[in-house]
Order: C-alpha cells, then sequence, then structure tokens
C-alpha cells in the first residue's frame, strides 16, 4: 500500500473524513494543505528531500479567499505536478459530475482515479486507492455509465457550435444566419436541421432543450 499521501483540500471537514479513511488503511505518512500552492510546495519540498510522495489526493475546485495564489485549482495543480513528478499518482475527490470534464481528466491530465463526493463516497475512496496502488485506473460505476455515454459519440466542431448556439436562446431557423456570418459550413437550414436531429436520435433526446441540457451536463458546453 502506498505509504506516503498528500491530501489537497480546502474544507476542514473533507480532509478530516480523508484522513479517517487513510487511517483505516494504515498509511504511515499522510499531510494534508488547504491550498494548492502550498501542495506544489510540499511535493518540491518532498522531491528534493529525496523522499517523495506516492499519492496526491486533491480536490478539483478551490474557493477564493483573502490568501493569493499562483494556483486557482485542482486542474493547475494536478497539471505542475505532473511536470514536475510524472510518476505521482493522482486521485481526484471533487463534487463535479459533468462526465466531459471528468473524461478530460483522465485523458489530458492523466490522473489515476476519481471519486465523486456523494454517499458512500468514503468506500469508494478506498477502493479507488486500492486499484491506483495497482497500477489500475478507478471510476465509480455510476460514473463510469456517463463517460461511456460520451465516449460513445464524438462530437465535431460543428455539434458543439450548433448546440452552443441553442443554448445561447437562438432559434433553430436563426442558425444559419450566425453560421453564415461566421462562414461556418454547412449553413442551409436543411443541414443544421439534419444535424441536430441526428444528434437528438444518437443521444437518446427528444427536445433541442434536451439537447442542450444533456450537453451541459455532459460538459461539452
Amino acid at each position: 500500500m502506498f505509504k506516503k499521501i498528500l491530501i489537497a483540500e480546502d474544507h476542514e471537514s473533507v480532509s478530516i473524513s480523508i484522513q479517517k479513511t487513510l487511517e483505516e488503511l494504515n498509511i504511515p505518512n499522510v499531510d494534508y494543505v488547504y491550498y494548492c500552492d502550498d501542495a506544489l510546495a510540499k511535493i518540491q519540498k518532498a522531491i528534493r528531500e529525496e523522499a517523495p510522495y506516492d499519492l496526491l489526493i486533491t480536490d478539483l475546485y478551490y474557493e477564493e479567499d483573502h490568501r493569493q495564489q499562483k494556483l486557482k485549482d485542482g486542474r493547475d495543480l494536478i497539471q505542475q505536478v505532473k511536470e514536475l513528478q510524472p510518476s505521482l499518482k493522482v486521485i481526484v475527490f471533487s463534487a463535479e459530475h459533468k462526465s466531459g470534464i471528468i473524461d478530460s481528466l483522465f485523458n489530458k491530465l492523466k490522473i489515476n482515479g476519481y471519486v465523486r463526493k456523494a454517499r458512500n463516497d468514503s468506500k469508494e475512496l478506498k477502493k479507488s486507492i486500492a486499484s491506483v496502488f495497482i497500477n489500475e485506473n478507478y471510476l465509480s460505476l455510476d460514473l463510469k455509465k456517463d463517460v461511456k455515454r460520451l465516449n460513445s459519440y464524438e462530437f465535431s466542431n460543428y455539434d458543439i457550435v450548433l448546440v452552443s448556439l441553442l443554448s445561447k436562446g437562438i432559434l433553430q431557423k436563426n442558425i444559419p444566419l450566425h453560421l453564415q456570418e461566421k462562414d461556418i459550413k454547412p449553413y442551409s437550414l436543411s443541414s443544421v436541421e439534419k444535424k441536430l436531429s441526428s444528434l437528438k436520435e444518437d443521444l437518446e433526446v427528444s427536445s433541442n432543450e434536451q439537447l442542450v441540457a444533456f450537453c451541459k451536463d455532459l460538459g461539452i458546453i
């Protein structure tokens, strides 16, 4: 099992909950910080002292306060530590549920596990730590279904533009004009209607409103 873990979490109650979970796993060395900048400093110091961390558990979003920070959120922190210590395992522990955002964390930032803050999250965190320790990425079953659904359809830039325009309250019949102004093709009304119809069919939604809501939930727009 991991020997040295760093917790980066700005809410004290959540941090204490994670610490208790790690105590149950008999992790011998656990440090915790409330700011991303402090987390990066801890990791840098550990590397200098040749006693690096094995695992970083971090939230994704951090509330701003009186203290000025260079790293604004968990994304920035993960990107920095992965460049500094590529072998460091990372588990994100966050309330974020949008599949598009979660998927990008695995694909772009190469995190090793994701646990959503919800009921039974302590059990999920234990499972994720055990999985990541044996070099298996971890994502809870409920989130896996959403990410699989996201990956079953590859959104093109054209798709995203159409749904984004709908989300701004632009009527379907007026979308061609906006596309033509930006020289985005095809911009005929029939092409727009066919594409939106195809999107709704593939994503199993029945209206443009549901399509917009679905894409917002996925983090596509």
